[in-house]
């Protein structure tokens, strides 16, 4: 046998001859079934070994990877992601492409509420998934899954704000779904939270609803009241708790302050109830939110972006002079300069001012005027009204019942994710 070859092959000159072969004999019946073990052990150990390195590991998917391997995953930024330090994504134009978008459909999808599912939900048109946005001088990064993926992992990805971030969120649950298994992704409900869960990536991609970003009496994630809206201005600690050990946060808050002028709400004391002008009260409302980011937030752990305001279409003469209407049966973008009243200039000024105030960056993603343009975009009366889709009657009168605040899927919110997955891309870049 081979190791019986091995072991004679010895020099044992100088015994005599008899006893010598009588040592070898002896040897090798001795040590045959430890070198024999040996082998075994070591053979099985490399298996398990290169098992372990194995991306299929057993280990791997019972238990994922060790963290610190997680952290060290290489990110390969390829010329086409690279985003000149000069180019400014947020402005641009709307190209036509029906080539490359949408970058996924709502068949395959299966994350998609019906508020969204405009194609689903019996919309005619399909142009509003073929628009492009084409910033002036550059390109922005087509969205990986994969690198995406990369990027999240050991990470919880965490969307707040209302139900235009729910939207946000769904976006970039789809974006990244497909190259996921079946089995290896799962979508649960725990309000006011809804969490996708990437196992192999040990990732989350989260919502949490919080309409004001502070406290209200809004909070509840599907029994809210719309009517009768209360705000605690100076109260944050129960959202934050939420938030303290979330890797990347995406804030967003605006269209639930603009139901009417003035607001009701408490600042001090948490049984005086008074009213405030809308603007006064968003100005409290950040500064009590600034305040928690700057006590809460760890910046070489925690990355912060906000979302500037998603505009509405309520009014066609705004972009139409002497018309009547609103968003409703809009299939082209607007073309030119185009600022409507649905976007608060005000409420621009504080988010700027209260960024500027922060000790802990936070990343301002303007992306209101790249949206201005998209009146065609919305759900309009292809959503729903109450949890439930519009009937013939009420889809027959868009004056009273076209949605002109939320956005189809596909569509405008894929944009706002391509725009911060460039900022992901660059970020990660920048730390490895």
């Amino acid at each position: 046998m081979r190791e019986a070859t091995i072991f004679t092959s010895i020099n044992l000159s100088g015994y005599p001859k008899m006893m010598k072969q009588l040592s070898i004999d002896c040897r090798i019946q001795s040590l045959f079934p430890v070198a024999l073990a040996s082998l075994l052990v070591l053979g099985t150990a490399r298996l398990a070994l290169d098992n372990f390195k194995s991306n299929d590991s057993l280990v791997f998917r019972l238990y994922g990877r060790p963290r610190d391997e997680r952290h060290r995953t290489p990110i390969v930024v390829s010329p086409d992601d690279r985003l000149e330090e000069e180019c400014n994504v947020f402005e641009g134009n709307w190209v036509w492409d029906n080539i490359s978008y949408p970058l996924y459909t709502e068949e395959s999808c299966p994350y998609l509420v019906k508020q969204v599912t405009c194609g689903r939900n019996g919309r005619p048109d399909s142009f509003y998934k073929n628009w492009r946005w084409q910033p002036n001088g550059c390109n922005l990064p087509r969205v990986n899954p994969l690198k995406l993926l990369q990027i999240l992992r050991g990470k919880r990805l965490m969307f707040v704000g209302d139900s235009v971030q729910r939207a946000q969120f769904e976006s970039m649950v789809c974006l990244v779904q497909s190259v996921i298994p079946e089995g290896k992704k799962s979508l649960r409900r725990v309000p006011p939270m809804k969490i996708f869960r990437v196992e192999e990536f040990d990732a989350s991609i989260e919502y949490y609803w919080a309409p004001f970003v502070v406290e209200s009496n809004s909070d509840h994630a599907t029994n809210h009241t719309v009517l009768k809206r209360s705000v605690k201005l100076d109260s944050i600690a129960k959202h934050g708790k939420e938030w303290e050990k979330v890797d990347i946060l995406v804030f967003e808050s605006y269209v639930w302050w603009m139901y009417k002028p003035q607001i009701n709400a408490t600042y001090g004391s948490p049984y005086e109830v008074r009213e405030y002008n809308v603007t006064t009260a968003y100005r409290l409302a950040l500064e009590t939110w600034a305040n928690w980011i700057n006590s809460k937030i760890n910046p070489h752990t925690q990355t912060v972006f906000f979302m500037s305001m998603s505009p509405t279409h309520l009014w066609r003469w705004e972009w139409e002079p002497g018309s009547g209407g609103n968003c409703f049966n809009e299939s082209l973008p607007i073309q030119g300069p185009y600022w409507g009243t649905g976007s608060s200039l005000q409420i621009m000024d504080i988010v700027h001012d209260i960024l500027q105030q922060l000790k802990v960056n936070v990343t301002l993603l303007n992306i209101t005027q790249l949206s201005e343009f998209r009146k065609d975009a919305h759900t309009s009366v292809y959503g729903e009204r109450r949890g439930k889709l519009l009937t013939k009657e009420q889809r027959s009168d868009p004056k009273n019942f076209a949605d002109c605040i939320h956005w189809c899927l596909p569509g405008v919110p894929d944009t706002w994710n391509e725009i911060l997955y460039t900022y992901l891309l660059k970020n990660h870049h920048n730390f490895l």
